[in-house]
């Protein structure tokens, strides 16, 4: 039994406390939950680190260390702890997202030491709902993408992922990581799309679920195509399959400056209830 205020890796035996700890906040914590799901708490399996911050002998909060960093459920004491943490191992990650509130202040703490940042998104909306929209009728052609339909759809991605990030994923190694990622959400019946022409017109992905809770992911709309409404009936037809296959509330997280979207989300049932914060290198 730890009896002190410390930091360790969590090892695959840590599972179930760690579990506990992600089940706090299931909303907020769906994208580590997810992927402690899956793979466990085994560093290779899992992408990489979970530290565990422990205070009087309990496991209290956590911080997934791996393509990103994630704080979760992290108090300030425990944020200050990570932060040494990752100041001692030096920057692996691309991104700090989580929470507005601690990976602000993670970001404080590790600004000094790991340099300036390409651009933080200091406060993006977490918005959630419940039940199909009242307002949209779903786009009856969105429809899940098939195995066999990678090349049609992999263009849309990365299209999304530079317009939204700055950047291409298939830099670095080739963009084999994220050609992974996309397929792993089509195969598992989580990438949807409107297609006309052999086209991509519509996308987004759930890009995280749990029995509580499913995260939407990487929504585009094809530049020719804007303006007509595709964001808002392609994302009620989304939240309609979430919601019947996968789980009991979605949610989603949008930068504030994009009032557009946000508009649009909540035109589709969406409502605000609370805030990340992103930090890309």
């Amino acid at each position: 039994m730890l009896t002190q205020t410390t930091t360790r890796v969590l090892e695959p035996g840590d599972l179930a406390l760690a579990l506990e700890v992600l089940d706090r906040e299931p909303v907020a914590n769906a994208f580590v939950t997810s992927r402690v799901q899956v793979a466990g708490l085994d560093p290779w399996r899992l992408g990489g680190e979970m530290w565990g911050f422990y205070a009087g002998g309990e496991l209290r909060s956590l911080c997934y260390a791996g393509a990103n960093l994630v704080p979760v459920c992290a108090t300030p004491e425990a944020v200050r702890a990570f932060a040494d943490r990752a100041r001692r191992t030096g920057r692996r990650c691309s991104s700090i997202v989580g929470p507005a509130d601690p990976t602000g202040q993670l970001w404080r703490l590790l600004e000094p030491h790991w340099g300036p940042a390409r651009d933080v998104r200091s406060h993006q909306p977490l918005m959630v709902t419940e039940r199909p929209s009242t307002e949209i009728a779903p786009d009856p052609l969105v429809r899940r993408i098939r195995k066999d339909e990678m090349d049609l759809i992999m263009p849309a991605c990365v299209a999304m992922f530079t317009e939204e990030v700055g950047v291409s994923p298939m830099a670095g190694d080739g963009g084999l990581l994220y050609q992974a990622r996309v397929a792993e959400l089509v195969s598992s019946g989580r990438s949807f799309a409107r297609v006309e022409d052999g086209k991509v017109v519509f996308k987004a992905e759930i890009g995280a679920a749990t029995a509580h809770a499913c995260q939407i992911q990487g929504v585009w709309v094809a530049p020719e195509f804007r303006g007509r409404g595709h964001s808002e009936t392609g994302m009620a037809a989304v939240v309609q399959y979430a919601l019947r296959d996968v789980a009991p509330l979605v949610s989603l997280y949008v930068n504030d400056f994009n009032t557009a979207a946000r508009a649009a989300y909540r035109r589709v049932g969406f409502r605000e209830v609370g805030a990340f914060m992103s930090v890309l290198f």
